[in-house]
C-alpha cells in the first residue's frame, strides 16, 4: 500500500483524501485487470432493426403504439422501464463518483472508463425498446424527463468509503435485475441483450468488491462501519423513478428482484467472498458494526422467508384458480 498507519483501526487515522491515495495502487491494478478481461461490444448488434417502423409525428405513415405490438411480458415491460430509467441517470452518477474519486490518475481513468461502458447500456436498451415496440414511447420519454429533472443525490455522497461499499453491492444488484428481467421477458432477443449488459455489471462489481477488500486491509473498522451502514440502508439508485414503489412490488412478485434475491444473490455473495463476518482484530466500533451487520442479515433472512411463504401461497391460489 502507498500509505500505512500504526493505527489502522483508528477512525482518526484516515480521511477520504488519505484513503484515495492509499488505494490508488489497488485501483491501478484492478483497472489493468479489468481492461484485460472486458470485451468491447457494439450496442447496435443487439437491436432487431428490421422490426422497426415509424411512430406518429413527422412521418405521415407513423403507427401509434399499442400494447399488443410488444413481444415482452407485462412484468418484463415494467422491469425494462425501471432498468432503463435507472441507466438514464448516468450523468448524475458520473458527477457523483468523479466528485468523490477524482478525475486524475488511476481513479480518474476508471471513472471515465466505467462511465463509457455504462453508457452502452442505456443506448442499447432504448434502441431495443423503441425498435421492438416493447413500451409506449411517449410514456417512456415522459418518465425520463420527470426522473432526470428531479436530479440524483447518492445516499453515500458524504463518504468515499461508503460509496465504494455501496457500489460493491449495487453493481451486483443491477446485474441480477438485468439478468432476471431477460429471463422473464419472453423475448430471446431481449434476453441476449440483457445478458450482455449483465456481464459488464458483473465486471464492475468485481472491481469495486476487490477495492472494498483492500479497504478492509488498511482501515478495517471504518470499512466495517461503512458496509454496515450501506447494507442496512440499501436502496437501488432508481428509487426516485415515478411509480417506483408499485413497479418494485410487481418486480418482487415477478421474481425479478425481491428480498430473497437481495439477501441470497446480492448481499451474501459479497459478504461471503470478503469473509466480512470472519474479520477479527477489530476495535470496539468495528466489532459493534460487525455484530449489527450479522443481526441485520439474520433479520432480513427471516423477512425473506415470510415473503417466500406469501409468494408460494399466491402461486398456489393462482394455480387453483386456473385449474378450477
Amino acid at each position: 500500500m502507498t500509505i500505512t498507519s500504526p493505527h489502522l483501526g483508528s477512525s482518526e487515522a484516515w480521511t477520504d483524501a488519505r484513503l484515495l491515495y492509499a488505494l490508488e495502487e489497488v485501483v491501478e491494478k484492478e483497472l489493468n485487470r479489468h481492461m484485460k478481461v472486458a470485451k468491447d461490444w457494439m450496442p447496435h448488434e443487439y437491436v432487431p432493426w428490421s422490426d422497426g417502423r415509424n411512430f406518429p409525428g413527422l412521418f405521415e405513415d407513423g403507427e401509434a403504439w399499442e400494447s399488443g405490438q410488444s413481444k415482452v411480458t407485462d412484468i418484463g415491460r415494467t422491469a425494462l422501464i425501471v432498468n432503463l430509467l435507472t441507466e438514464d441517470n448516468l450523468p448524475s452518477y458520473h458527477h457523483e463518483i468523479a466528485s468523490l474519486f477524482g478525475r486524475d490518475g488511476a481513479w480518474g481513468t476508471w471513472v471515465h472508463r466505467w462511465t463509457a461502458e455504462e453508457g452502452r447500456h442505456g443506448i442499447v436498451m432504448r434502441d431495443y425498446l423503441l425498435t421492438s415496440r416493447a413500451v409506449d414511447p411517449d410514456k417512456l420519454e415522459q418518465f425520463r424527463m420527470s426522473h432526470m429533472s428531479e436530479g440524483f443525490e447518492s445516499d453515500n455522497r458524504h463518504s468515499m468509503l461508503h460509496s465504494v461499499a455501496y457500489v460493491s453491492f449495487q453493481e451486483l444488484a443491477t446485474r441480477i435485475s438485468h439478468r432476471n428481467t431477460g429471463h422473464q421477458s419472453g423475448d430471446p432477443v431481449c434476453d441476449r441483450m440483457l445478458a450482455r449488459i449483465a456481464t459488464d455489471e458483473n465486471l464492475h462489481m468485481v472491481f469495486y468488491r476487490n477495492l472494498l477488500g483492500a479497504a478492509f486491509e488498511i482501515a478495517p473498522d471504518l470499512t466495517m462501519q461503512a458496509v454496515r451502514d450501506v447494507v442496512v440502508n440499501f436502496r437501488m439508485p432508481g428509487h426516485g423513478i415515478p411509480g417506483f414503489e408499485r413497479a418494485a412490488a410487481q418486480m418482487a412478485i415477478g421474481e425479478i428482484y425481491n428480498m430473497r434475491i437481495h439477501h441470497d444473490d446480492v448481499l451474501q455473495p459479497v459478504l461471503r467472498f470478503l469473509k466480512v463476518m470472519e474479520i477479527d482484530g477489530l476495535g470496539p466500533e468495528g466489532l459493534k458494526a460487525q455484530e449489527e451487520l450479522g443481526l441485520y442479515m439474520d433479520g432480513l433472512d427471516s423477512e425473506a422467508r415470510k415473503f417466500d411463504e406469501r409468494l408460494a401461497a399466491r402461486k398456489a391460489r393462482l394455480a387453483a384458480r386456473a385449474a378450477g
